[in-house]
């Protein structure tokens, strides 16, 4: 069984982080903030008013009791690629099935932004996403200088696990 479990992990972060280059991660991450403002349009105005952002187009989550997650994604600020980026995450817990979603993290400010591409950036277990959904009312409050929101493209997940994302980002 762990076996599976490791080979479907594998196979999940490296479908995630598969086929790459600068130039289509920044393609991929617009596309990516344009599905997001089609999901729930009130979302732009956090596009337009956070000092930065970044954007993970994919990320590749599975788990059997210890869980892993991974993407590659690209920083903005100003509305600019500034950097590429990469998530990764360890989870342990009652957890089963794989699935795949964006991510976009907002940073309120430049020392959000600078700490996040300074590689002194991770979230800890209790730091919580918004799934974002059609029509739903986004008056969410930034939390220690961040913001995040998800967006589920597909598979099933059954969770109560406690982990951790950490980021390594790479300034173009």
């Amino acid at each position: 069984m762990k076996t599976k479990f490791t080979i479907i992990l594998i196979f999940l972060i490296a479908m995630s982080m598969n086929g790459y280059t600068q130039e289509n991660d920044v393609s991929k991450a617009k596309q990516t903030i344009a599905d997001f403002k089609e999901k729930n349009s009130k979302i732009t105005e956090h596009f337009n008013s956070a000092y930065g952002y970044a954007v993970f187009p994919g990320i590749g989550k599975g788990a059997l009791v210890v869980g892993g997650a991974g993407g590659k994604g690209t920083v903005f600020k100003g509305g600019v690629a500034t950097a590429d980026c990469k998530m990764s995450q360890v989870t342990i817990g009652f957890q089963a099935g794989g699935q795949k979603y964006a991510e976009v993290i907002f940073f309120e400010n430049a020392e959000a932004y600078e700490r996040f591409v300074g590689n002194k950036f991770e979230f800890a277990a209790q730091t919580s996403a918004i799934a974002l959904k059609a029509g739903v009312s986004l008056d969410a409050k930034y939390r220690d200088g961040i913001m995040v929101f998800t967006m589920a493209e597909g598979g099933l997940m059954y969770e109560a696990s406690v982990g951790g994302q950490k980021f390594k980002t790479e300034k173009f």
